[in-house]
């Protein structure tokens, strides 16, 4: 299952071997300066945001990779009857949000928000 974890000043979404081969990528991670905000979704299906390429998805079941719109770019790893945790990252940055899904989402988000508030 991946998970969010603060590396060296970066938020680093941490994916298993499975998640790899269907993002068909390897760990995604943005420096902590470019994180504008973090919250929790109780519905990430629809935060999901234009088209997944590349990545693999079931609609309302899985979602793993990269997701692209007018927007920008998107990352998820969320699951279904899963919260998750979406991180918005300023423009210019590979991805301009993360989401991951996190049964424990309100303590990442929390544990997140102090990080960035510390950097």
């Amino acid at each position: 299952m991946a998970s969010l974890e603060i590396r060296d000043k970066r938020v680093e979404v941490v994916l298993s071997g499975l998640e790899r081969l269907g993002a068909l990528r390897g760990d995604v991670s943005v420096a902590l300066d470019e994180v504008l905000d973090v919250r929790t979704s109780h519905e990430p299906f629809r935060e999901l945001r234009g088209w997944r390429l590349p990545g693999t998805g079931l609609p309302g079941v899985i979602a793993l990779g990269t997701w692209r719109s007018r927007d920008g770019r998107d990352f998820a790893a969320v699951y279904r009857g899963r919260p998750a945790v979406v991180v918005e990252v300023r423009p210019g940055a590979e991805f301009r949000r993360l989401l991951v899904g996190d049964d424990q989402a309100e303590d990442t988000v929390s544990r997140l928000r102090a990080a960035v508030l510390a950097r």
